[in-house]
């Protein structure tokens, strides 16, 4: 028989932290790494809508890496230590290979003059709903920072550039489809 996959500790409004601790699904760390699992979930429908073998590739490091920044939102920061013994944590290096990724996609795109409208194309529609997705998770961090919850500074740092990363990646996707 298989495992049931609901388990009903839910149904009161109330959710469970790694290492333990349960807090209100409305609780401001519940929002941010919500927000942040809404758009790992955003991405993937764009990696199944690109044909473009680069772009499939960021995705899913980035998908990846959106766990880890989950992890890190989901945990209380008396139990920091249990996760670092068997996560790692978002560091500089992740932020700046973001940044090295930016920069790569920014030299191959000319970006126009004025606003872009999302919808150039389904994969690079969806990348700009998982970047939307990315800045409200963001903002969610910034209220954990003002309110003392947020243990490293760098997921906000983190989250700005992969929205950042996210709207250059659109712009390359869409780009490589003009003939």
């Amino acid at each position: 028989m298989a495992k049931s996959i609901y388990t009903k500790y839910g149904d009161q409004g109330e959710t469970g932290l790694l290492y333990g601790g349960r807090i209100s699904k409305a609780d401001p760390r519940a929002e941010a790494y919500g927000a942040v699992d809404e758009a790992a979930s955003a991405l993937g429908l764009a990696k199944a809508l690109t044909d473009n073998r680069r772009v499939r590739e960021t995705i899913d490091a980035l998908q990846r890496e959106l766990f880890i920044v989950g992890a890190e939102l989901a945990t209380a920061s008396e139990e920091r230590d249990k996760l670092l013994k068997h996560f790692k944590a978002v560091s500089p290096d992740m932020t700046s290979a973001l940044e090295s990724t930016i920069d790569s996609l920014a030299a191959e795109v000319d970006l126009p003059p004025e606003f872009i409208v999302p919808g150039g194309s389904p994969a690079s529609a969806a990348m700009d709903i998982a970047r939307s997705i990315i800045r409200r998770a963001e903002r969610r961090v910034v209220s954990l920072s003002e309110g003392s919850l947020l243990d490293s500074p760098e997921l906000l740092r983190y989250l700005n550039r992969a929205s950042d990363m996210l709207f250059m990646l659109a712009r390359y996707q869409d780009a490589k489809l003009t003939p």
